[in-house]
């Protein structure tokens, strides 16, 4: 099929870039990324397989493209406030859309051929840590760690079998327990005992480790430093 026959067939489905896309973020968020095919994104949009080469080249530039819809819903870190609350805000709204989006995590860091929205946060996460005093070595350290920290914890999150801090309450007392005789698992079982009693929270286990990382590179940058891209 030639690109004009191409052009007039997506025109013909009602298709644009846009809708592709979101179709096929919608499909990763319900069956996961690993299910999702050319051909089954065409029957969700009601199209031919053949008509979505027009918007999207390959399987590679579609996922660059769900990708950097990803990227565009993650806050950027404000400029307005210091580093720490900076990068916090960037952290917390990051495991946020990655809960919505879980087949994305190991795809964040894969991309060849990032968008415009992937690199614009790129951008202004290297700016915040720069301007804040990190050395460029010194901002790539910072950079890795927390974005190994927010994807492991958003990883970590997507298979817990409770969600909320009741649900670990109970799963705690009725599924754990049983399973933790005081005799043989002594610590266990008084850590599932005592945290189910307390109400813990798993989720707030999120800011907790992370207020650790950004603490732990405070010391490493030069605050006084007076930096201009």
């Amino acid at each position: 099929m030639s690109a004009r026959e191409r052009r007039q067939v997506a025109s013909d489905a009602g298709l644009s870039k846009k809708r592709v896309v979101v179709e096929a973020v919608r499909l990763a968020d319900r069956e996961g990324v690993g299910e999702l095919s050319m051909r089954q994104l065409a029957r969700a949009l009601g199209a031919g397989a053949m008509s979505l080469y027009y918007y999207v080249a390959s399987k590679e530039d579609l996922l660059d493209a769900m990708i950097d819809f990803v990227f565009e819903e993650i806050e950027l870190p404000p400029e307005e406030t210091d580093w720490q609350s900076a990068m916090r805000r960037r952290a917390v709204s990051a495991r946020q859309v990655l809960a919505r989006h879980p087949w994305a995590i190991g795809l964040m860091e894969s991309r060849t051929s990032p968008g415009p929205a992937n690199l614009r946060h790129r951008e202004a996460v290297t700016a915040c840590l720069r301007r804040a005093g990190f050395t460029v070595m010194m901002a790539t350290h910072a950079n890795w760690l927390l974005d190994s920290y927010v994807y492991g914890f958003a990883l970590q999150e997507s298979s817990l079998p409770f969600d909320t801090a009741d649900e670990f309450a109970d799963i705690a007392e009725g599924v754990f327990l049983p399973q933790l005789p005081p005799d043989e698992f002594p610590y266990l079982n008084e850590s599932a005992a005592v945290l189910a009693a307390a109400g813990y929270d798993p989720a707030e286990e999120f800011t907790f480790g992370l207020d650790l990382v950004l603490a732990a590179l405070e010391p490493l940058r030069a605050p006084h430093v007076s930096l201009h891209p």
